[in-house]
């Protein structure tokens, strides 16, 4: 396993959707490094957030900008001249997706078509890992999961944008970015993720934190579901090392890596609420089987065979160390908020070793 540390150490760095839950944790990781962060992101999207509860206000330059706005985005990547770019800027809500699509596709395809318009312009060399998501692939239910070129689809608002990203990506790569080897871009596709800090609306994990947090009961809805749980620190480790040896091998320019959990780490509902009650004493739950009114994609499992095969990478963590993890954190968060930064620091350090240590 390489030295990450010293990959990044005093690299200038920019993270678009620094504020979110995938965003904040990313920076922090970075500044544990050394790295120079500038953050990109037009608002706060959770109160509480993980960003705020890491104080990353004061720890990274911190910018309010839109990404849909071609003209600042430009002349912000033109005036910092970033080393790597990060972008995670997204609505990344499917239910929201349908009562905001006008606004999905602008941030997500449009903010996307912004950040490589920017690069054609950029001089330097710039490793860019451009994060979409497992829902950019059409849906036909695939038992041996989804492979990096498999066909691209998305019926709900949310799909679809991610899937015009994709195309957009490859368009620009084809016209633009094919023969110059100054900006080396990599897309990245992962599921949701889970861990402490995600505060986002109609998520499990977040509804019992809020819940138990004040001592109310949780509604459990499809508790047999099945999700390829994975947590945070797994999916950004992968964009990490996918980034240092996009920097360094050219022959993985315009590559597409997937970065879920392995197939046996798929469980039910329920089990990832029967386990969160060995790390939270006191709880309770109410199953209610309750149809959505939007339509969203059964499960989409990923293949991530090419990402073990060729950046060496996998996801390590066991379910037990992954629950443990997540609730440790949260229960931290409401118990004595202060520490948090420390127990932040503390987990993505551990789960450093054990990344070293497995892979």
């Amino acid at each position: 396993m390489m030295n990450l540390e010293n990959k990044f150490k005093n690299k200038k760095i920019i993270v678009t959707g620094h504020t979110g839950f995938k965003g904040s944790w990313l920076t922090y990781w970075l500044l544990s490094f050394g790295a120079k962060v500038i953050g990109i992101s037009k608002d706060i999207p959770t109160k509480p957030s993980n960003y705020e509860a890491l104080n990353l206000k004061k720890k990274c330059i911190d910018l309010r900008l839109d990404i849909t706005n071609l003209k600042n985005i430009k002349k912000l990547i033109l005036n910092k001249k970033p080393d790597y770019i990060f972008h995670l800027a997204a609505q990344s809500l499917v239910n929201k997706s349908y009562n905001f699509p006008v606004e999905t596709f602008k941030t997500n395809s449009m903010g996307t078509l912004n950040i490589l318009e920017s690069l054609r312009s950029l001089k330097k060399k710039c490793t860019v890992v451009i994060i979409t998501s497992d829902k950019s692939y059409k849906n036909i239910e695939i038992e041996r999961g989804y492979k990096e070129d498999d066909i691209l689809g998305g019926d709900d608002p949310y799909s679809a944008s991610k899937g015009s990203a994709e195309i957009i990506i490859q368009s620009y790569l084809k016209s633009y970015f094919q023969k110059q080897n100054k900006i080396l871009i990599g897309i990245a596709r992962a599921g949701n993720v889970i861990g402490g800090g995600d505060w986002s609306e109609n998520r499990l994990i977040p509804d019992c934190m809020k819940s138990w947090s004040k001592n109310k009961r949780v509604i459990i809805r499809n508790p047999k579901s099945t999700r390829p749980w994975q947590h945070v620190l797994e999916a950004l480790g992968g964009y990490l090392i996918f980034a240092v040896k996009l920097n360094s091998n050219k022959k993985l320019h315009g590559q597409i890596f997937n970065f879920g959990p392995s197939s046996h780490k798929e469980h039910e509902v329920i089990k990832l609420v029967k386990y969160i009650k060995k790390f939270w004493n006191k709880f309770e739950w109410k199953i209610v089987n309750k149809k959505n009114t939007f339509h969203e994609s059964k499960l989409l499992k990923l293949n991530c065979n090419k990402a073990k095969k060729i950046l060496k990478w996998k996801s390590v963590l066991n379910f037990n160390e992954m629950i443990g993890m997540v609730t440790k954190w949260y229960k931290c968060f409401y118990t004595n908020k202060k520490e948090i930064e420390k127990l932040s620091t503390v987990q993505i350090k551990t789960y450093q070793k054990i990344l070293n240590n497995r892979l």
